[in-house]
């Protein structure tokens, strides 16, 4: 058993990270293609560089488990079947029968945040706790709950959507879902951004950031925390206040699963401990004390690889103990 790989893929918008992962989470190789942005090649991609890699390696399909993919938008485990991608037009797509037609390998797959937090609670920040909530804070805010080991996947797919939970409920901004005020629009490096222009367009104050903007007409989240970490003061007002609505939806969210670890991954997690100090700060004020004193509060260890750790830990647990 031991012998065998376990193949993880994690499908994003730019590219696929794959990897070959032994059976205790270790990667023995991974790389990444570019991802066809019309959804018709991908699992004929994917499956040409599975072969292609094997071969440079020196082995045969024997040597492969299973795949583990993750794929953006709701998923029904069960089936395998996407119900909706935003980006690459699929709808009631058939991924896993594709996947296993085209590589001739089992296969599961499963959404990216839910694989993401499996990947760190099997070997990254997560540290073996099974009761976490995991998010990332990317362009847009991605979730994953995890009970009792077990990922939360709702009715039809879409549990664990906690991007999309209201933090402003009357006169938010608009979300990408339909809604206005999801924390989304507040806390994703895009929503950052959104802030930091409002609070820039109705202050006075002097600010290093109105300088980058008026001098390149843009602004990213990263110039919004090295801005905090020079203690200018508008910084320090936007992220206070992306922090506080962040730190509410956790904390509610949190109340309801009552979680060991609280593990925020994704392009923002970046900033370390000048977010990780100030979402404490306000989860202990909404928490439940209790739910407050269980739950660590961390950043993700895994970066671009808790995806395919993920895929691979569903292989090992759903595939190969069938």
């Amino acid at each position: 058993m031991n012998e065998q790989w376990l193949v993880g893929v994690d499908l994003g918008g730019t590219t696929i990270k794959m990897a070959f992962i032994n059976y205790y989470g270790e990667i023995v190789e991974k790389w990444e293609i570019p991802t066809d942005k019309t959804g018709k090649e991908i699992t004929t991609d994917i499956a040409k560089s599975i072969d292609t890699k094997l071969t440079e390696l020196g082995f045969t399909k024997e040597k492969l488990a299973g795949i583990g993919m993750g794929a953006p938008g709701p998923v029904n485990l069960e089936s395998g079947l996407i119900y909706e991608t935003v980006n690459l037009g699929w709808k009631n797509y058939p991924l896993r029968d594709h996947l296993e037609l085209e590589t001739g390998l089992q296969a599961i797959i499963d959404n990216d945040a839910n694989i993401a937090a499996l990947g760190e609670m099997w070997k990254g920040a997560g540290d073996g706790a099974k009761d976490l909530i995991c998010v990332t804070l990317g362009t847009g805010v991605g979730g994953g709950l995890i009970s009792n080991g077990e990922v939360i996947h709702g009715v039809n797919g879409a549990g664990g959507e906690i991007g999309h939970i209201t933090v402003v409920p009357d006169g938010g901004a608009p979300c990408n879902c339909g809604k206005t005020g999801c924390i989304e629009t507040i806390a994703s490096a895009t929503g950052i951004v959104r802030v930091a222009k409002e609070k820039l367009s109705t202050s006075e104050k002097q600010s290093i950031l109105r300088e980058i903007l008026e001098a390149s007409g843009n602004l990213t989240s990263k110039d919004v925390f090295d801005a905090l970490e020079k203690k200018d003061a508008i910084a320090e007002e936007i992220i206070d206040y992306v922090t506080f609505h962040l730190s509410l939806m956790l904390a509610n969210v949190a109340n309801g699963l009552n979680p060991e670890k609280i593990v925020i991954g994704g392009g923002v997690s970046k900033a370390g401990d000048k977010l990780i100090k100030k979402v404490e700060h306000y989860f202990k004020r909404f928490a439940f004390p209790r739910v407050g004193d269980a739950a660590t509060i961390t950043v993700a260890t895994l970066g671009n690889d808790a995806g395919v750790i993920g895929g691979a830990w569903l292989v090992k647990t759903k595939l190969l103990n069938k």
